[in-house]
């Protein structure tokens, strides 16, 4: 059975996991953008604040920043530093061939270590908690690769 078809179930796991996390990065885009409407401000650039029916009032401190905003990016910049990393890792990880229980662990295990990431930082709940989901999530992906360098090396 070749390894990247919907036909490997380890392969389908992967795929479930990577469009999960594939929407849940660019959902944080629109999340960003729900909240400069919202409290119509975190607007980052000069032009933002032209008048225009989007924007019939502008002013200046539109630009100032907005912690609300502010907060869904640092999100996503957190999650710029890890999405790319599991989408690469875990596509070569399903290469080694692992077992379909140890491939869903630590896929879906990267996915549920991620949302409560978002949940815990979206809540501005302590470093400590983020830090640990985020651990999880490191930890997975450093498993992965690992695993994913010793059967290169091994063949």
């Amino acid at each position: 059975m070749d390894k990247l078809t919907l036909q490997n179930p380890v392969f389908a796991v992967y795929v479930v996991a990577a469009t999960l996390m594939i929407l849940k990065g660019v959902s944080m885009s629109w999340l960003t953008v729900a909240r400069m409407i919202k409290v119509n401000g975190g607007f980052r650039s000069p032009e933002d604040v032209r008048k225009t029916p989007m924007n019939p009032n502008p002013s200046a401190s539109q630009l100032a920043p907005n912690d609300d905003v502010d907060r869904i990016r640092r999100i996503q910049l957190n999650d710029l530093e890890s999405l790319p990393y599991f989408l690469v890792s875990g596509l070569l990880y399903v290469l080694t061939d692992p077992s379909l229980a140890l491939a869903r662990w630590l896929l879906y295990g990267f996915v549920v270590s991620r949302l409560l990431h978002f949940l815990a930082y979206f809540t501005a709940q302590t470093h400590d908690l983020r830090a640990t989901f985020w651990s999880v999530g490191s930890l997975i992906l450093i498993f992965m690769t690992a695993r994913t360098l010793v059967a290169a090396l091994s063949s």
